[in-house]
């Protein structure tokens, strides 16, 4: 038996994916445990997780719908990652120090991890939930690379001291849940392991009403994931107004409250849970995030796709090139447009949900949780654990 740390941030994107992966681990004998956020990953990894909390700053990630561009990958990485791993540090030595792992799997987002394990010579690995920084987004912008270089290296000085490894990168391995079909042909080094969505159960205590989905009409889910309540109004309204002037029956997620009254053919919920969900669903409207997108194409569910920032952009730009979907301008979705397009990927006629299916069965031969604890595993023979 051998000991798995993974080390996430306080993001349900960031955690849902290494949920199958740990229980994989776990059902062959292994240890797992976890340094993060303890209220999320109770609730995400269940009550009986073993978790090493790590103290991240208060608000978590919100920015309104105008921080775009430039300023928004600015202010992801001064005004969150940085201080996130600042805060997660102590929290991640002290877990280390006391769960004596034999592998660490750090997100790419909490940088804590890597750059820690990196200074105590351990074996980790990163755990890729979204393709962005795959394809290398930075490699024609020298000076923003430059400048984040220079934030991680200062990082690495406050926290950790030795060790010179890129935290999202690490050269032991990457678990990425993705595959070519979706990625594209991105050249990558062989340490990057393609394995598909890690789609798992996950713990639930949903009432969602199941019988309100028993009709004739296509279904579609809106959602634009937890983390852009605060940029999500003027789309959700768009796209509530759309849908109930069609013959759909539609799912909102709307976690902000920012609704007000619907059509009867629309159900507006705070929280769905998406894995059963979108078993029963025909098309998905997102925001072009990574897990969204990979989990309703591994139903084989077509999307529309308006991503708002960060890596959403090249997600959706991946969807379009697979034919998987259609994208619009989240700023300038209007009702008549939105509606244009779920139309579009509803009609069996234009191929998005053939080519949504396709990418499917690539993920589903790809291996997700299984194909990760097998690459776990051989890294444990590989360095001699």
């Amino acid at each position: 038996m051998s000991r798995f740390l993974f080390v996430v941030p306080p993001l349900v994107g960031h955690i849902n994916p290494t949920i199958g992966v740990a229980a994989e681990l776990t059902a062959r004998g292994h240890e797992v445990a976890w340094a993060g956020a303890a209220e999320i990953l109770t609730r995400l990894a269940g009550p009986a997780a073993t978790i090493f909390d790590c103290y991240a700053p208060e608000g978590g990630l919100r920015r309104t719908a105008d921080l775009k561009g430039p300023a928004a990958f600015q202010f992801l990485w001064e005004d969150f990652l940085i201080p996130l791993a600042d805060h997660m540090g102590p929290g991640v030595r002290a877990a280390i120090e006391r769960f004596e792992p034999d592998v660490v799997i750090s997100d790419q987002q909490a940088v804590a991890g890597g750059l820690i394990a990196d200074d105590l010579g351990l074996t980790w690995v990163t755990s890729a939930t979204t393709s962005a920084e795959l394809i290398n987004p930075l490699s024609g912008l020298p000076k923003v690379a430059a400048w984040l270089d220079g934030l991680i290296g200062d990082l690495r000085g406050r926290i950790a001291g030795r060790g010179d490894a890129d935290p999202r990168m690490s050269p032991h391995g990457v678990l990425a849940f993705t595959t070519r079909e979706l990625l594209g042909p991105v050249s990558l080094p062989d340490n990057v392991w393609l394995i598909g969505p890690s789609i798992a159960t996950r713990p639930s205590t949903s009432d969602f009403p199941w019988e309100w989905l028993d009709s004739p009409s296509p279904t579609v889910l809106v959602t634009l994931g937890t983390a852009n309540v605060d940029a999500g109004a003027g789309f959700l309204t768009a796209a509530a107004d759309a849908l109930s002037s069609m013959d759909v029956r539609a799912v909102v997620l709307d976690p902000g409250g920012v609704l007000g009254p619907v059509g009867e053919n629309l159900l507006v919920r705070g929280h769905v849970p998406q894995l059963p969900l979108l078993e029963r669903v025909d098309a998905v409207v997102c925001h072009a995030g990574h897990n969204t997108v990979c989990e309703s194409l591994w139903h084989g569910v077509p999307l529309v796709v308006a991503p708002i920032r960060d890596d959403q952009p090249i997600v959706a730009g991946q969807v379009v090139d697979a034919g998987a979907g259609v994208r619009l301008r989240f700023g300038r979705s209007t009702p008549g447009k939105i509606a244009e397009a779920v139309t579009a990927v509803l009609d069996p006629a234009q191929g998005y949900r053939r080519a949504a299916e396709t990418v499917g069965l690539s993920f589903r031969a790809a291996g997700g949780t299984t194909g990760a604890a097998d690459h776990l595993e051989g890294l444990l023979v590989k360095v001699g654990n």
